[in-house]
């Protein structure tokens, strides 16, 4: 089911999107509420709320494929019924504000996801490559391995080693909005993946700086960077060496330059299943969170 528990769309943007998952053999259904609007979000909370319960509570409905991000996720993650969702789980695919539902899935449900694009589909922002990544991290058992690329802003971020567990995290920003909620997950002994959109070096150093302080980052076992888009400012300072001088000491491999997050070629990986980290080889594999 194609739910939107962000912010709105429009039919013709989801259009390409229902196109794909189409002739993958799957039928993509909008929710009721799906392409509602109200100012930047998709809707009244109750309804986008109303939407995703639907969704998990319905036995013919095997995924849950978001629109889209924006803004939204965190206003209705307490009305989910999450003993629903224990009781029939379903992946549930989306990214950007969508970590904050992914977070809150996975304290209610331990509910593993999927941080890949949204049903609301550019191609020329997400080629074959993308789609054929989404494909595999939803239609597959396999493990899924993404590769750094040099061309990625983020590649010079490295930090040598290997690193073991739970994949957890996505938007930067999501994550440290998630501070002082029941759903800030306890990431002792994870790999974090973290990505963003539009932050200037400066605000990225400050959300890093405070997770540092909050304690949150003591105890992992690594850290998984993915893209950092339109990261930039007129300071004499970039995106990866604030990332580079803020994750670097934290004692822990670090491997920069993955194709995650909001830029071109985004590719999907499964969150909340174990991942390995391989900084020398340059790779990030996840075990996969469909059954």
């Amino acid at each position: 089911m194609l739910v939107s528990p962000s912010g709105p769309t429009r039919p013709e943007r989801v259009a390409r999107g229902i196109e794909l998952l189409t002739g993958w053999g799957l039928r993509p259904v909008a929710a009721p509420n799906a392409y509602a609007r109200a100012g930047y979000l998709a809707g009244a909370d109750e309804l986008r709320a109303a939407d995703l319960n639907a969704a998990f509570a319905d036995p013919e409905v095997r995924g849950v494929i978001c629109t889209r991000g924006g803004y939204g996720s965190q206003r209705v993650v307490d009305a989910i019924d999450m003993a629903a969702v224990r009781r029939n789980p379903k992946v549930v695919a989306g990214f950007s504000d969508i970590t904050a539902l992914q977070f809150a899935l996975w304290r209610g449900a331990r509910l593993a996801g999927v941080h890949g694009p949204g049903a609301a589909w550019r191609d020329e922002r997400t080629p074959l490559r993308s789609a054929e990544s989404l494909h595999a991290a939803l239609m597959t058992t396999e493990p899924v391995t993404v590769t750094a690329v040099a061309e990625e802003e983020t590649f010079p971020v490295r930090v040598p080693g290997r690193a073991v567990g739970r994949l957890l995290g996505g938007n930067l920003c999501l994550i440290v909005a998630s501070l002082g909620t029941p759903d800030m997950p306890d990431l002792t002994g994870a790999v974090l993946l973290v990505e963003e959109v539009q932050e200037p070096p400066y605000k990225v150093d400050r959300m890093l700086t405070q997770l540092r302080r909050a304690g949150v980052l003591n105890g992992l076992a690594g850290v998984a960077v993915g893209q950092f888009t339109g990261c930039a400012d007129g300071w004499p300072v970039d995106v990866a060496d604030v990332l580079a001088e803020r994750l670097g000491d934290l004692g822990v491999p670090v491997l920069g330059g993955l194709p995650i997050g909001h830029g071109a070629g985004q590719l999907t990986v499964p969150v909340g299943t174990e991942a390995t980290l391989d900084a020398h080889a340059g790779t990030l594999t996840v075990a996969p969170a469909v059954r």
